[in-house]
């Protein structure tokens, strides 16, 4: 029923104002959208918004990942901004090498998670062949 729909992601936030900074500072990125309480993001091949919510997400899982070709250009490129990235048991300067995937996909990813300015938990990934 829904395998021809389109597929947005919605990313709650406390203050939109504080997180379209946040966006537009740390990631470089700027809603080609706006209306009152939202914000609409478009990269090269997704869409996801920003909203003004009274709840919140408890930032334990990943919201949103974004795929890139180059994993630790990514990474540094974004630590010069000020992005902090999560360290886990795995990690190396941030990275974690995930083996398996989909079969479509490749082999595994390597991967690296961060918060945005309203606890989000966001992701980076690089396709491993």
């Amino acid at each position: 029923m829904l395998n021809n729909a389109r597929v947005e992601a919605r990313i709650p936030t406390q203050d939109l104002a504080r997180a379209r900074r946040w966006y537009a500072e740390k990631l470089g990125l700027e809603p080609v959208e706006e209306r009152p309480g939202g914000l609409r993001y478009e990269g090269s091949s997704g869409v996801f918004c920003l909203f003004a919510s009274a709840g919140a997400s408890n930032g334990s899982f990943t919201q949103m990942g974004f795929y890139v070709d180059d994993i630790e250009a990514t990474v540094r490129d974004l630590r010069a901004r000020g992005v902090v990235f999560e360290e886990y048991g795995g990690t190396e300067n941030g990275i974690m090498t995930i083996e398996g995937n989909y079969p479509s996909k490749g082999t595994g990813e390597r991967a690296a998670w961060f918060r945005d300015s309203e606890g989000n938990m966001l992701g980076l990934a690089e396709i491993l062949p």
